[in-house]
């Protein structure tokens, strides 16, 4: 029985180090010139550093050899379970970085936005899409399921994307919960301009927390981690603020982003930069809400030997709000989070 009881406390233990809310304070209201959309908006888990294991009890002296022996196996099958580390993901995560990764050089067919409803916007930097759309949705909160896998330990949870928004700031939360554990969240809080979300400050938190601050005044980017200044640079995201704005981008000028197409980002963790570009493919018909929905999917591909593969399917039905998303991690571990209801 104890180590049954391990087993499902550790079970749930894996869904916090592989993903992600619930959004609080209201927001001054304001008018920029883009368009907002009253349907729900979606985002898919962002990646998430894992967190650190928790070292098992020691056994208490006992006064038999016997006995001894008997706590020192329960130990042992204790630090077993403890090391299989759930997926790092999210939502939405990649290996933690100790110095920014260097910015790849989106291809030349990197989607443009067609200026049919172009709003004036700074010149992108050589590793961002130009964003010269947007229409990003109103204040809403999406409620997903989470099934996932990790070293042959099946898991589940439940996570809400809370979105808030008044035309001139936003704030956007994705928090997962599980049983017994507690939950996880990221946060990004920050202005909305022509070429659509402007992240300030991006948080991780779970039992403690880490944050990124977007300082473009300086032309950096700090962490609270202790790491390395990143960059600042136009157009840049976190790993909430990316999958919201490419659901704008899409919902803007949804002819401008054909498959094969490709949509790049500089992505802000709790600790590091990295590049994130993703592929337009085909549009898949999904079972989400009991009935059949068409969604465009953007796959993030793996550049390196143990990146993970991140899928997302936005629903043109839904205003293109992501309503799944899969992280798949290099060994075959997975997270797959799918869209149960939307609370306007």
């Amino acid at each position: 029985m104890t180590i049954l009881a391990a087993l499902v406390v550790v079970a749930h233990a894996l869904v916090l180090q592989v993903a992600p809310a619930q959004l609080g304070s209201n927001l001054d209201s304001g008018g920029k010139s883009f368009t907002t959309r009253n349907i729900a908006a979606p985002v898919a888990m962002a990646e998430v550093a894992p967190a650190p294991a928790i070292a098992p009890r020691a056994p208490k002296p006992v006064k038999t050899i016997q006995n001894n022996q008997k706590n020192q196996s329960n130990q042992l099958s204790s630090q077993q379970i403890q090391a299989q580390a759930a997926p790092e993901i999210i939502a939405i995560a990649e290996p933690l970085a100790t110095q920014p990764a260097t910015a790849d050089v989106p291809p030349d067919n990197t989607a443009a936005v067609t200026p049919s409803q172009a709003i004036a916007a700074p010149a992108p930097s050589a590793s961002t899409t130009v964003v010269t759309a947007i229409s990003l949705p109103g204040s809403v909160r999406l409620k997903y399921k989470v099934v996932g896998m990790s070293k042959n330990l099946n898991y589940q949870a439940s996570a809400e994307l809370d979105w808030k928004t008044d035309g001139d700031k936003y704030e956007a939360m994705l928090k997962v919960s599980a049983f017994l554990i507690g939950s996880r969240s990221m946060t990004s809080v920050g202005k909305i301009t022509g070429s659509g979300l402007t992240p300030t400050r991006f948080a991780d938190k779970f039992k403690t927390e880490l944050a990124a601050h977007f300082e473009a005044d300086k032309g950096k980017i700090t962490f609270s981690a202790n790491t390395p200044d990143a960059p600042w640079m136009d157009g840049v995201q976190d790993r909430v603020s990316v999958f919201l704005q490419l659901a704008g981008m899409l919902a803007a000028n949804p002819a401008g982003f054909q498959p094969g197409s490709n949509i790049t980002f500089l992505t802000i963790g709790p600790r590091e930069a990295d590049t994130w570009t993703f592929i337009v493919e085909a549009e898949e018909t999904l079972a989400l809400m009991n009935t059949p929905m068409a969604a465009l999917k953007l796959t993030r591909k793996p550049r390196k030997e143990f990146d993970q593969k991140v899928e997302i399917w936005f629903a043109p039905s839904l205003g293109y709000l992501p309503v799944r998303s899969r992280i798949t991690q290099h060994g075959g571990d997975f997270i797959d989070q799918q869209l149960t209801e939307i609370v306007k």
